[in-house]
């Protein structure tokens, strides 16, 4: 995250994010003679024919010695003060520098403003992209401020700043662009759209999606004419981070101020809602496709493979193929990216022979498979349980000219585990090693979780200590399996303690993972235990839910208190969650097969027929 800093009364109006650094006060020094003379000397002593000659020329030596009672800063006072072409007092200072002359500010603002006057616009772009890449010690503020003091000229100083802005973030140091924006608007400089653009797309590459409103709302605020390329910017940052409401609403805007959304736009809203995925989300998708059509905006094959993937990856492979068929209807052809969504979907439904077929048209088509088709199909294959073919799939990718990567070992990795083939397991991570393939972190949850299955502890352990000395962070899952594993095992107590172990990670425990517990201890009869851990869960913000209820429901039928069963399941259904098939075996197995008929009319469908 970058520095948050407040300043004194003159910052007070920045912005949280805004970081202003200290001025440091520069000394002259001398360039041979030690004899003290003042900072802006008399001209009888000073040929600027002469010395504009000798810098134009690069003729240092003699310089310096018709100079050498001088020192940089009275030079530099000295050239400006008597007019001197800007781009040879630029020279004459990068000299300076190189010879450790210290930074001045207010020489520094003196020379931009001269440039500006002259117009060497270029020349000022370099200029200030040195001084930010040496990371010169002026702060913003004091930039602004001498800036002001140095000359009255507004649209001078507003060039100045415009270029200021853009060299903080051409130079990654975004903050310092962000704050020299806001003094800008302190001070009442303009600001182009081109630094605009370029600081708004700084802070969505670095995830500041709160930064991007504020800028975007202070440039309709300073009346800062917003493009296409502002707009789409900022629609991207707000649909990475979910808040389709506002796209829209920055979309509406763009309209208001006679921008016209284009293709992007659309491919961006389309792609944030396939991101959220879910019922609701993918038919606004499909409606933006409908609008776009309707506006006039033909789709590109992107588009089209935004909603393949969308609908794929929400298990509606029908909805998928309707738009792939639609996107043929349009003259599009399909790419290597559309295959693959749609073998990935089929593999996924279970439906391998078809995604075969798919691989085949594909070739047939010229489209070469990439990796993630393969890695795809190898999933299909292990969901099917065929793991032979699904070694034989992963033994011909070198073959193809194609290089196994880390998606490709887990996957398989993860189909011989589930499938109690943990020496194959073993030996394919054995292979990754050699092949200089890392594992990640789900590489050693599937090997963990192998293990833990099989029964074998220690070799569980040795996996976890292999993550921990090559660095390899524990996630949510890690944890779920290892606190499963421990439940398993009559040891609830022990896997609470890595429940709190979580926390001091900066780890989220999930509902399964308090679920796992809880069922742990309802195993053991400790049903108040179990309570205690759902009150812990629903303080920490986690509400029970369904899977909650199941667990505690059966485990108070285990220990035959059918009826404090029945009032849990009253008080699930006054919730307002809906009992799953889950509930409806617990009702019949634990409590009707017992004569118990639980008192819950009106709520219980026919278990039977269910």
């Amino acid at each position: 995250m970058l520095k948050l800093l407040s300043s004194s009364s003159s910052s007070s109006r920045l912005h949280p994010r805004a970081h202003i650094q200290p001025h440091h006060q520069t000394h002259p020094i001398r360039l041979c003679s030690t004899i003290p003379v003042s900072e802006n000397p008399s001209s009888n002593s000073f040929n600027l024919p002469l010395v504009s000659d000798l810098i134009a020329n690069q003729r240092w030596s003699e310089l310096k010695t018709h100079l050498k009672d001088s020192t940089f800063i009275t030079v530099l006072h000295q050239l400006l003060d008597f007019g001197a072409d800007p781009e040879l007092i630029r020279r004459y200072l990068n000299w300076a520098q190189a010879h450790n002359a210290p930074t001045n500010i207010e020489i520094t603002c003196k020379l931009l403003q001269a440039l500006s006057d002259a117009k060497k616009y270029p020349k000022m772009r370099a200029f200030l992209d040195d001084l930010v890449k040496r990371n010169v010690k002026h702060s913003v503020s004091s930039i602004f401020h001498m800036l002001s003091l140095s000359s009255n000229q507004f649209y001078a100083n507003s060039v100045i700043v415009d270029m200021l802005v853009l060299a903080y973030v051409k130079n990654s140091k975004t903050n310092l662009g962000l704050e020299a924006f806001q003094r800008a608007g302190d001070y009442g400089y303009r600001l182009s759209t081109l630094s605009c653009n370029a600081l708004l797309s700084a802070l969505v590459k670095e995830n500041e999606f709160g930064y991007v409103e504020f800028v975007y709302k202070e440039m309709i605020r300073r009346r800062i004419a917003a493009d296409l390329y502002s707009f789409n910017i900022v629609i991207n940052g707000l649909c990475k981070v979910g808040k389709l409401n506002k796209a829209k609403d920055v979309m509406d805007d763009m309209k208001a101020w006679g921008v016209a959304p284009n293709v992007v736009t659309y491919n961006t809203i389309i792609g944030g809602y396939c991101k959220l995925g879910g019922l609701g989300k993918m038919h606004k998708a499909d409606a933006m496709l409908k609008e776009m059509v309707v506006s006039n905006i033909c789709p590109s094959g992107t588009t089209f493979n935004i909603l393949i993937d969308g609908f794929c990856k929400d298990d509606d492979v029908a909805a998928a193929f309707k738009v792939f068929e639609e996107m043929r209807r349009e003259g599009l052809k399909p790419n290597v990216v559309t295959y693959n969504s749609l073998i990935n979907g089929l593999c996924c439904d279970g439906r391998l022979e078809e995604a075969c077929g798919l691989r085949d048209e594909m070739l047939g088509l010229g489209l070469k498979p990439e990796i993630a088709t393969y890695n795809a199909l190898i999933n299909g294959f292990c969901k099917k349980k065929t793991l032979k073919e699904a070694r034989e799939l992963f033994d011909t990718i070198c073959e193809r000219g194609l290089v196994a990567n880390v998606i490709t070992f887990n996957t398989l990795i993860d189909g011989y585990c589930k499938n109690e083939m943990e020496e194959e397991a073993y030996a394919l991570h054995n292979m990754m090693i050699e092949r200089r393939v890392f594992p990640n972190t789900s590489t050693f949850n599937c090997l963990i979780a192998g293990s833990l299955t099989k029964g074998n502890i220690e070799t569980a352990k040795k996996f976890l200590q292999q993550m921990e000395a090559k660095g390899v962070k524990a996630d949510c899952i890690t944890y779920d399996i290892l606190i499963d594993a421990l439940c398993k095992d009559g040891e609830p107590r022990k896997a609470e303690r890595l429940l709190n172990e979580m926390f001091t990670k900066g780890l989220s425990p999930r509902h399964v993972t308090y679920n796992t517990l809880i069922d742990g201890y309802c195993r053991e009869g400790n049903l108040k235990a179990a309570l205690n851990l759902r009150a812990r869960m629903e303080k920490e913000g986690k509400r029970a839910n369904i899977a909650t209820y199941n667990v505690l429901i059966k485990g108070y039928c285990m220990q035959d208190k059918l009826v404090d069963a029945n009032e849990l399941l009253n008080e699930m259904l006054e919730k307002g969650l809906i009992p799953n098939r889950t509930t409806y075996e617990i009702v019949k197995v634990e409590m009707m097969d017992k004569g118990f008929v639980p008192d819950i009319d009106g709520h219980l469908h026919n278990i039977s027929s269910s």
